[in-house]
């Protein structure tokens, strides 16, 4: 099924444009309102866009990681946030900041590993789900 020539031109413009927003979703959510859950799924519906103009296997090709592996990445890098704190003799989860301030993010810590970790597992699995369900839709057609 291919879409309308606007919806495909478009679709090439603001897929960059949303990812970068994702991004800026993902950097401020430490301190204010957002984070890896909504910038997740900011990007998932970046190539969900690009999945319903172009197919959803040229958006597979887009995203050139397979949606597992972004689910495992994603855990992997909350749950190593986690045991920084362990490995220096505190409780899991603990924060820890570094004394640097960079002039966009400000101090980079542990929560802002976690909130990676949530937005590749939150991208991951909503990238399955879209990708599959786009699947069977069009064997159905």
């Amino acid at each position: 099924m291919r879409s309308s020539l606007i919806l495909c031109t478009a679709t090439r413009f603001l897929l960059p444009i949303i990812l970068m927003f994702s991004f800026f979703i993902l950097l401020r959510g430490h301190n204010e309102p957002g984070g890896g859950f909504i910038g997740g799924l900011v990007a998932a519906s970046a190539f969900a866009l690009y999945a319903i103009s172009h197919g959803v296997t040229y958006a597979q090709q887009l995203l050139k990681v397979n949606p597992i592996n972004l689910i495992a990445s994603g855990l992997i890098i909350a749950l190593s946030s986690g045991l920084f704190a362990v490995f220096n003799g505190s409780n899991f989860m603990q924060g820890y900041w570094s004394e640097f301030k960079f002039p966009v993010i400000g101090k980079i810590g542990t929560p802002l590993i976690f909130d990676i970790g949530v937005y590749f597992l939150v991208l991951g699995i909503a990238l399955l789900i879209i990708f599959s369900l786009a699947e069977e839709e069009e064997e159905i057609q």
